[in-house]
């Protein structure tokens, strides 16, 4: 397996010093662009805020309690949408392609060093109506990006979330052949 995909984390301890620039952001942003999606529609859309600008400090304010105890620090926040209409009518699949941009960010961050964390605790009502989005988008996904900060920095219970053991479910529960639940994997 590519090292890029084992490696990916989803941290919250973000470095409050750090910057990502302009071109890393370009960067990140291109990786989406390159994401596949259902009949290559292209749904994914991005409402981007640096920390300090007053985007940022909208999307911010749509985020839950628990992610604004640590998404503060975060270089940048983003908003992951789609658009469900194109000029040939609904267009299906939308979550898929915006599922795939955001893996392509978090996969780019690893490789530029950067970490990102990806949540679905934000207000959407709220950022639909802040950032102005059309009738035929809707907002999926925030996520924060930056530099990896001190674990220190977080509330305790996040320490100690941030210090367990990465796992997944093994093949054998994930993966079936014939019927369901039958695996050929271990």
């Amino acid at each position: 397996m590519n090292e890029l995909i084992s490696a990916r984390r989803s941290p919250r301890a973000f470095d409050g010093a750090a910057t990502i620039s302009d071109a890393d952001l370009r960067v990140l942003l291109e990786a989406a662009r390159w994401a596949p999606s259902h009949g290559n529609t292209q749904p994914a859309r991005f409402v981007v805020g640096h920390r300090g600008s007053a985007t940022f400090d909208a999307i911010f304010e749509t985020l839950t309690r628990g992610n604004k105890t640590w998404a503060f620090r975060a270089s940048v926040l983003l908003i992951g949408c789609v658009v469900t209409t194109d000029d040939r009518g609904d267009i299906p699949n939308v979550e898929f392609g915006l599922g795939l941009a955001m893996e392509n960010i978090a996969l780019q961050a690893v490789d530029l060093g950067l970490i990102a964390h990806m949540m679905g605790g934000f207000d959407k009502a709220a950022a639909h109506s802040v950032f102005g989005l059309p009738g035929n988008a809707r907002a999926l996904v925030a996520m924060a990006l930056g530099r990896a900060g001190a674990l220190s920095d977080l509330p305790e219970d996040l320490q100690a979330r941030e210090q367990r053991e990465r796992t997944r479910l093994p093949l054998s529960e994930t993966v079936f052949t014939g019927t369901w639940g039958q695996s050929q994997l271990g």
